[in-house]
């Protein structure tokens, strides 16, 4: 992407927020202006809601939903707890610090985003609001590990997940229930409306994004193709909102690869039965991809690869221009970029960090962190790099506990810090407290 940005030329965006055409391997796509965020533009797009009441935000009457700003208080709680001077002693250094022989790097974006910020502030709140109620969480707030066992040890209890300890049959209406940032799914919710209990909205705003864009395929007839991974919360609680709209339709594709079988599909209809059982688990009911593949519309998870996303959505245009013609292909096809802003910048920070040189790179965050195995696949193609998810993985300096990228268990690594000085780029995850970083780094340059 950086080799992009020289290529850039003022253009019209039709949404009107200042923004720039970047060539991109040969195609054109909108980017935000560098002095323009995409949360600018974003408010351009959506009706106001992150601080007051979104009627309908999460599809039921917005009444029985709590969704304040957090107090300063409760955020002051939260931002102590997970605050770490070390950090920002290194970033007020340029973002770079030697101690010793190591030198470290953090990247110019890492930690918690605005949205995990505002969740956890949320949910502290709610425990000081309801000091005297069962407080729950659908399921874990954020992907980190030591913010889900903070909460559990303050005796949240969890509905579903890997920290679940109740079930919501268990619920009576004088719960307090808390819907994380990634939203849960229209089944759940109608059964905690039905219930009666107070709901508390922590959901992240360019989550609603993806959800008023699939909502507008799915109203225009258009089936959503969404780039994403099946299981992830965010993914789940998205495609429940088509259940709301009579005969809408999705897919999810979760790479490059698999977009390039829906495109062959699109343009031969070859193997339908091998297509419907390859993707069984990936479509809304009754799919049949000779009738809703006809037009569909593109979204993606927000935290999943932009460069993959923006390479999915160049492959659609160019089958949808091949089935349809150059002319009359955007009545077939509708596209929209929904990787949040927190998401692509820490992608491109990681990018620049590669100009340091470092030795390794530590990308540190929850396992189940969509965001941070991003970061983690692009910190591979860099350098060395190590994905922990707690300080502890980092056993000494010559052993570290770490999941390589697309393997599902953790492996031991030795010798992976090598003799005399060293350089070390520290990235993290969007939900990943500045105090496991910190923690991190004073692990490291420990080892003298």
């Amino acid at each position: 992407m950086s080799a992009a940005r020289k290529n850039k030329t003022k253009s019209h965006n039709p949404h009107k927020a200042e923004c720039i055409a970047i060539k991109h391997e040969g195609f054109h796509v909108w980017r935000c202006a560098p002095d323009t965020t995409r949360a600018d533009t974003m408010q351009k797009l959506m009706p106001k809601r992150v601080e007051k009441t979104f009627q309908g935000s999460i599809g039921l009457n917005s009444r029985s939903l709590k969704v304040p700003a957090p107090q300063k208080e409760s955020r002051r709680q939260s931002q102590n707890i997970y605050h770490s001077q070390l950090v920002e002693d290194i970033k007020s250094e340029n973002f770079s610090k030697q101690f010793g022989r190591y030198t470290i790097h953090l990247t110019r974006s890492l930690g918690f985003c605005y949205g995990v910020d505002r969740a956890v502030a949320l949910a502290y709140e709610a425990c000081q609001k309801y000091p005297k109620k069962n407080i729950y969480l659908t399921t874990e707030i954020i992907h980190n590990p030591t913010v889900n066992q903070n909460f559990k040890d303050m005796g949240i209890r969890f509905l579903s997940g890997p920290h679940q300890s109740a079930e919501i049959n268990d619920l009576t209406k004088d719960d307090v229930v808390i819907v994380p940032a990634f939203g849960t799914t229209i089944r759940d919710l109608n059964v905690l409306h039905n219930i009666g209990c107070t709901l508390i909205d922590t959901i992240c705003g360019s989550v609603m994004v993806v959800w008023k864009r699939i909502e507008k395929y799915a109203r225009n007839g258009f089936t959503s193709v969404i780039h994403g991974k099946r299981d992830h919360e965010e993914i789940q609680a998205t495609v429940s909102q088509m259940t709301q709209h009579k005969n809408a339709h999705y897919l999810i594709i979760k790479d490059l690869n698999e977009a390039m079988t829906v495109c062959n599909y699109i343009l031969r209809k070859k193997n339908k039965k091998m297509f419907i059982k390859k993707f069984k688990s990936c479509t809304s009911a009754d799919f049949d991809p000779d009738k809703h593949l006809e037009k569909i519309g593109l979204a993606n998870q927000t935290t999943m690869l932009s460069k993959e996303s923006l390479e999915i959505g160049e492959l659609f245009k160019v089958c949808f221009k091949e089935k349809y013609g150059p002319k009359t292909y955007k009545n077939y096809l509708m596209t929209f970029d929904t990787i949040c802003q927190a998401t692509q910048e820490r992608q491109d920070s990681i990018v620049a960090l590669k100009q340091k040189k470092p030795a390794c790179i530590i990308v540190i965050g929850g396992y189940n962190s969509s965001n941070t195995t991003q970061l983690h696949k692009i910190a591979s193609s860099c350098t060395q790099s190590y994905h922990i998810n707690l300080v502890d993985c980092i056993i000494n300096n010559k052993k570290i506990r770490h999941k390589p990228y697309n393997k599902k268990e953790e492996i031991m690594t030795s010798n992976w810090l090598p003799d005399g000085p060293v350089s070390i780029g520290i990235t993290a995850g969007a939900s990943t407290p500045n105090k496991v970083i910190g923690d991190v780094i004073e692990r490291i340059i420990s080892f003298r």
